[in-house]
């Protein structure tokens, strides 16, 4: 009887855990490990405009009427009825009392295009001349849970697809040693790991969690990147028998692609140990870059460092990245100016630092920065100093890569209501980034369960009116 000869990729088919035999890994051609990688970069449907996304997003829904939709009527009628009727699925507590408040903080127009923008963006403004506002989106769901999981998957009711899992899928990854998407601190509600997963996608494709909402950035990691309770002999003992068994699964069913998605990501495993670390370290960056996000400062240290490693990782090629300011912190139904400027204070400065940083480094000219909640806020009060969700109308800002600069898109009504003028779903913003990145949202399709998925389901337009020329 001839000895048992497996070939490298038997071996790894045969394996189920353990890093320490991922060392192997690395003894084979990296041509043939990137031939059947599923993260291999691919060529997309026309030229991109943009080669990646950061996307910083403001759980809880910040109010658009206080930040970036300034409304002059509102601040007249402060304290009259709302001259016409209410969506249906307001609160009632607030039905019953449409009373309009004014912003509590002072607009300016601010560069050379003139954009509104409130004191509670002070050095974000400085970026005016930057950013293309949306001042006209909307959403369906009136609850948190349903309008983060329309933002992040397109879907406010089925489990689907994240945004950054279809870009990867669409076009792979930059860097063969990294994640083609990572969430950073990522809120752990209103969809959870859902607002990162794959779904039906392959489990390559997933988001990469560094730490959670509850983590303070510093402390952030990446679950299980190392092994310190076992050495590499007992790993190899371990996976000696995981091997045996595997062997005798896959003689009888030939291919299982939840074998192959292991076996993927635990080649990429192995690879970001020697990777990621080195990207999280932000003490190698000088000590005006941390001045610059605000790292060395209380208020902003957290979303700071975010914003850094957001940057590092951008630069390295990682092709989605998200930020988020979590769990459900922009939610003022109450204490509407309390809360909202110590939010502020807390992204304000990065953000800013973010933007400059991405533009002295020649980043901001092919990557994509978008901002914003999952809705807006009411223009009529709750109860004596706090706003409810208001999925009606509501602004998000995008800069950089294909964008307009210094450019406003559409508008809500007099009051900041209901998006009234060029009206963007988030269908459409989600078939407008994939247009950036060089996909056609209606092509970039995937079978499953008889029929073709795609993000947008069977909806969006491409924004044309916000892309440079």
């Amino acid at each position: 009887m001839e000895p048992f000869q497996p070939s490298r990729r038997q071996m790894l088919k045969s394996s189920a855990c353990g890093f320490g035999y991922l060392a192997l890994a690395g003894l084979s051609s990296e041509a043939a490990m990137k031939s059947r990688s599923p993260l291999l970069e691919k060529k997309p449907h026309f030229e991109p405009r943009a080669k990646r996304v950061i996307f910083l997003f403001m759980h809880g829904g910040p109010s658009h009427v206080d930040t970036f939709d300034y409304k002059p009527r509102l601040n007249k009628e402060d304290g009259k009825r709302l001259p016409f009727k209410a969506a249906k699925n307001i609160e009632k507590s607030s039905q019953e009392n449409l009373r309009l408040m004014k912003s509590p903080w002072k607009f300016k127009q601010r560069g050379e295009s003139g954009l509104w923008i409130s004191e509670l963006f002070e050095n974000v403004a400085g970026h005016a001349d930057d950013l293309c506002v949306i001042n006209s989106m909307h959403t369906n769901g009136q609850s948190h849970g349903q309008a983060v999981m329309k933002l992040h998957t397109g879907s406010d009711s089925l489990v689907r697809p994240s945004v950054g899992s279809w870009m990867v899928y669409g076009l792979g990854t930059e860097n063969n040693n990294l994640p083609g998407f990572i969430s950073i601190c990522p809120s752990r509600g209103h969809g959870g790991v859902r607002n990162y997963g794959s779904a039906f996608l392959p489990a390559a494709y997933q988001g990469t969690a560094i730490g959670d909402a509850d983590t303070a950035a510093k402390e952030a990691r990446i679950r299980f990147l190392t092994n310190h309770s076992a050495s590499e002999e007992q790993q190899r003992k371990q996976l000696g028998l995981l091997r045996a068994i595997n062997r005798r699964h896959l003689e009888k069913v030939q291919v299982d692609n939840e074998i192959e998605g292991v076996i993927n990501s635990y080649e990429l495993a192995f690879k970001m140990q020697s990777n990621v670390p080195t990207l999280m370290d932000l003490s190698s960056e000088t000590k005006e870059t941390h001045e610059l996000y605000g790292i060395h400062e209380k208020s902003t240290e957290n979303f700071g460092r975010q914003c850094l490693m957001a940057r590092r990782f951008a630069e390295a090629g990682v092709r989605y990245i998200e930020v988020a300011l979590g769990n459900n912190k922009w939610d003022q139904h109450s204490g509407l100016k309390a809360g909202h400027e110590r939010n502020s204070q807390m992204v304000d400065k990065p953000i800013a630092g973010l933007l400059t940083d991405l533009k002295q480094r020649g980043l901001l000219e092919d990557t994509l920065v978008v901002w914003g909640g999952e809705f807006g806020r009411t223009p009529i009060a709750q109860g004596k100093n706090g706003r409810d969700h208001n999925p009606q109308g509501y602004s998000m800002w995008l800069a950089g890569a294909g964008v307009k600069r210094g450019h406003v898109h559409g508008a809500t009504d007099e009051y900041g209501y209901y998006a009234a003028r060029d009206k963007v779903h988030i269908h459409d913003l989600h078939a407008t980034l994939l247009h950036l990145m060089g996909m056609d949202h209606k092509k970039l399709t995937y079978r499953y369960a008889g029929r073709d998925f795609r993000l947008t389901d069977v909806y969006g337009e491409v924004v044309t009116d916000i892309i440079s020329s």
